[in-house]
């Protein structure tokens, strides 16, 4: 027979190991950038673009299926209140996710990386060599300051950071110049040719005297040559009368 000691231990080993399990805290879920941004608070216009553009399920399906790390900076309500009025609508579905890919960096940055960071830094929305997406970082002791070539900004906030995925709030909505870059001068227009001067052709009778025009000097021998011609004739036909008669 088992002594009853060991077996009331054993069935309140059990118990404990039951209850642990119960009450143990469930794992932590995987990361959602809408989720980060929901309890930080004031990103509720980003976090609409993340979702229409589908850029969210992006980042979670990379987050949570890789180990590539990314780099967000992600601009508050103010920031977007703070655009022209229409700005969002007045581009394309396209468009708006060019602008929400140029706010990610395929890249973890940590505030500390940024001071040796080689501009301009590359982003989703497309290659900065072309100069269509440059965006630039400068540090000034802690301050991170970042300009697009249209609006210039720093980031005042560390909103989420871990080993994969960093979320730096931003003041200003990071404008793209392929975007909203000011379009290229016109080149000026060509002055246009000198006209040629009207030739002044006068008639043969306002002709003065003595004019070496060529043109009346023309009219006037053809006139001259048509009277000679006209002549002659005349008398041809004269002089064959005045024959036949005396020969009659």
């Amino acid at each position: 027979m088992a002594n009853p000691v060991i077996h009331f231990f054993g069935i309140l080993f059990l118990l404990q190991t039951i209850s642990a399990q119960t009450i143990a805290p469930a794992p932590a879920g995987p990361t959602n950038i809408t989720k980060v941004l929901e309890k930080a608070g004031q990103f509720t216009t980003f976090i609409k673009l993340l979702k229409a553009t589908q850029v969210a399920d992006r980042i979670n399906s990379q987050l949570n299926n890789s180990n590539q790390g990314l780099t967000i900076f992600a601009p508050t309500d103010n920031a977007f209140a703070t655009l022209k009025s229409g700005t969002l609508n007045s581009i394309s579905t396209q468009d708006q996710l060019q602008l929400v890919q140029f706010h990610i960096l395929p890249t973890l940055y940590t505030m500390s990386q940024f001071q040796t960071a080689s501009n301009p830094l590359h982003t989703q929305a497309g290659s900065s060599d072309d100069g269509q997406y440059p965006l630039n970082v400068t540090t000034s002791g802690n301050q991170v300051n970042v300009t697009t070539g249209v609006v210039d900004t720093t980031v005042s906030n560390t909103i989420y950071s871990d080993n994969q995925l960093a979320v730096y709030q931003v003041d200003q909505v990071l404008l793209p110049l392929a975007l909203f870059g000011a379009p290229p001068t016109a080149a000026p227009a060509e002055a246009p040719a000198p006209s040629k001067p009207e030739k002044n052709v006068r008639a043969a009778s306002d002709a003065p005297s003595g004019s070496s025009d060529s043109s009346t000097d023309a009219s006037n021998a053809v006139a001259v040559n048509g009277y000679t011609v006209k002549g002659a004739l005349v008398v041809a036909v004269i002089t064959a009368i005045m024959m036949s008669v005396s020969w009659l």
